[in-house]
């Protein structure tokens, strides 16, 4: 298997991870990477946007939907107070580390199959892809939370 391929079916493998977990939640995948990056901190709709490369009016809706279950809120942002940013309530940040822990495990499993030194160089290899090509921090590691 090519390069190409493995990396576009490994997006696919872990998007099906994202759904399954989002299943058992409650949430859909976008909603549960929404929880996810907004674990660590609030972000403006901007930043939002570009971490999760969404139109300003698909991540409206995307915020809008999760507002609406409760699970975030917009607040006044504290630089500039004509713009707001987006933060997990109570019962968002507890879904989100439900969520999270989840989806890390479910991970985790996928590359079962290889033994110690070969997960270490999978890891090094596709984080030199991620910082090569500026990926935004959408997932932190588990232990950076």
């Amino acid at each position: 298997m090519g390069v190409v391929t493995a990396l576009v079916r490994a997006s696919f493998l872990v998007n099906a991870v994202y759904a399954e977990s989002g299943r058992q939640f409650g949430l859909t995948p976008q909603q549960g990477q929404l929880l996810c990056v907004l674990m660590p901190q609030p972000y403006g709709m901007t930043e939002l946007g570009t971490m999760l490369g969404l139109a300003k009016s698909s991540l409206t809706g995307l915020v809008d939907r999760t507002a609406a279950n409760g699970l975030v809120r917009r607040e006044p942002s504290p630089q500039d107070r004509r713009a707001v940013r987006v933060a997990l309530t109570d019962d968002g940040a507890e879904l989100a580390k439900r969520f999270y822990a989840d989806t890390c495990r479910r991970i985790e499993l996928l590359p079962a199959s290889l033994g110690d030194d070969d997960r270490d160089r999978l890891a090094e290899l596709l984080g030199r892809v991620v910082v090569d090509n500026d990926v935004p921090v959408v997932f932190k590691e588990p232990d950076a939370l």
